[in-house]
């Protein structure tokens, strides 16, 4: 477990592209990947797995997850756009991300929608979720400890993170699929 003490506080130095990461010019698509590849190149689980590909994005843009772009370049709302999707794939579907982000598509294009404001409200929950995140993990393997206390064989450390596994994945569940529900109240209440 001590392996996830560190991994906690390598995640705590995680950060999400800020609105300062983002250049007030607009981004070709090779600098639109640079710039996350760079920016959570040390999130990815192993050297394989890429953060952001030009057929994600050409997938985020033919499956309109964000308003179509000019001249072949993005904006800072797509990349802000483009910071969120990469964020929500983590648990939701394509599709529900573009019933998600739907509304804020159309709020960009059609009405005077400040994206820095929203943005800086992610970042700030994503802030405070960070820190309960941290404290919550810690009780979580207290109570796990707890739970296989009376085990008195070499598999104990096994079965402990076994345990933690299945717990953090079950609440993860409940996380995903409250926000699926949130995401089909958005669809109802566009219908």
């Amino acid at each position: 477990m001590e392996k996830l003490h560190s991994f906690l506080e390598k995640l705590e130095r995680e950060k999400n592209i800020t609105l300062e990461d983002i250049p007030g010019i607009d981004l070709y698509m090779d600098q639109v990947i640079q710039m996350f590849e760079n920016k959570y190149s040390e999130a990815k689980r192993n050297d394989d797995e890429k953060v952001l590909t030009k057929t994600m994005i050409n997938n985020y843009a033919k499956g309109k997850l964000f308003f179509p772009i000019k001249n072949k370049k993005y904006s800072k709302e797509h990349l802000i756009l483009i910071s969120l999707i990469y964020q929500l794939k983590g648990a939701l579907t394509i599709k529900d991300i573009k019933e998600t982000l739907e509304g804020i598509n159309k709020k960009v294009t059609e009405e005077n929608f400040s994206m820095n404001d929203f943005y800086k409200s992610y970042l700030h929950l994503s802030e405070e979720n960070m820190e309960k995140f941290t404290v919550d993990i810690e009780e979580r393997m207290n109570d796990v400890k707890e739970e296989v206390m009376h085990v008195d064989d070499d598999s104990k450390e096994y079965l402990e993170k076994v345990l933690l596994i299945s717990s953090l994945v079950n609440i993860s569940n409940l996380y995903r699929r409250t926000a699926e529900k949130l995401v089909d109240e958005i669809v109802e209440g566009r219908e």
